[in-house]
């Protein structure tokens, strides 16, 4: 039996402040530290000496190359050189391909094993100050196993960034696309509050409301904008929009919305869910809570449009 399978539904999961993640080694000694990735976030581990590498001239120093799959050629990464592991060549052959899915993105992921799946409340995983610093910092929150074994959450939006900047947001586009909107003044003169956890993700978006102008602030996580949002009292009702990622610890994204949607001082605030959990039932669940948008992390730039488009609803 394959260690990705009997996975629950992504949705229910998101819905409950739970999170599935397929937990790995990207080393072969016992001693090897634990890494996790969401599991929605991925499609199988296959076998590395079942698949032929053509390498790619002239490419970033952590892509290998490529393999075919089903007909598909998937870019492989080699995670363990990012994380500073050199794996020696018997360590290669008895290596895996994790094969992931970012918003449509297909990657392989060099790994040593697949461990197991695990499922922990959102209050369970940790993003501590020290994973923040720097921005060659790529772990970005961490949980423990049932042994007390420490497992740490990787940046992947980082990664892919990194080797595969074409895959993420293009973050010039923002522009382009604002000039023939009406800012609405609530909007102009507001502050926009953003939940999110990767460093990446944060930078685009900094850019994407520095290009049109306007005021935002990031919290770390959707608790610390939550608390933030609760310590305005009667204030809350100003704030133009709020943006939310779906994957965070402390509390989900879908968390959230729910808490905000619930509220009578918070409810009439625009709400976009902005993440790389991209299917058809995170977006309906996360209409269903009440936000008023889902817009895919590597379209980020038609966020302020869809918030423009939500006030001037409002309005009318």
């Amino acid at each position: 039996m394959s260690v990705l399978d009997n996975v629950d539904a992504a949705t229910n999961l998101a819905k409950n402040n739970e999170v599935q993640l397929l937990v790995f080694r990207v080393g072969d000694k016992p001693d090897s530290t634990y890494y996790a990735i969401n599991v929605f976030k991925t499609r199988e581990v296959v076998e590395s000496k079942n698949h032929y590498i053509t390498q790619i001239p002239s490419s970033h120093w952590l892509l290998e190359g490529t393999i075919v799959l089903r007909g598909l050629q998937i870019p492989i990464l080699n995670l363990p050189l990012w994380l500073g592991v050199t794996l020696t060549k018997e360590e290669i052959k008895r290596s895996n391909i994790l094969v992931c899915d970012f918003n449509g993105v297909v990657i392989g992921l060099r790994i040593m094993s697949a461990f197991r799946v695990i499922k922990k409340n959102w209050s369970q995983m940790h993003a501590p100050d020290s994973y923040r610093v720097g921005n060659d910092n790529v772990v970005i929150n961490d949980t423990r196993l049932e042994d007390g074994s420490l497992c740490l959450v990787l940046d992947y939006e980082k990664l892919l960034a990194d080797v595969i900047p074409h895959a993420m947001v293009d973050v010039t586009e923002s522009p382009v696309n604002l000039k023939s909107l009406t800012i609405p003044i609530k909007l102009k003169n507001g502050t926009v509050l953003i939940a999110e956890d990767s460093k990446t993700a944060q930078k685009h978006l900094k850019q994407i409301f520095e290009n049109a102008n306007l005021s935002m602030k990031i919290f770390d996580n959707g608790k610390l904008l939550v608390d933030y949002v609760d310590s305005l009292e009667e204030n809350a009702s100003k704030i133009p929009a709020i943006i939310t990622d779906i994957e965070m610890p402390e509390m989900s994204g879908f968390t959230v919305v729910k808490l905000l949607k619930n509220n009578p001082l918070t409810r009439n605030i625009p709400i976009i869910v902005n993440s790389s959990m991209t299917g058809q039932n995170n977006k309906r669940e996360a209409e269903v809570l009440g936000a008023d948008g889902f817009v895919d992390k590597t379209k980020s730039q038609n966020i302020i449009p869809l918030i423009v488009e939500i006030m001037s609803k409002d309005e009318a």
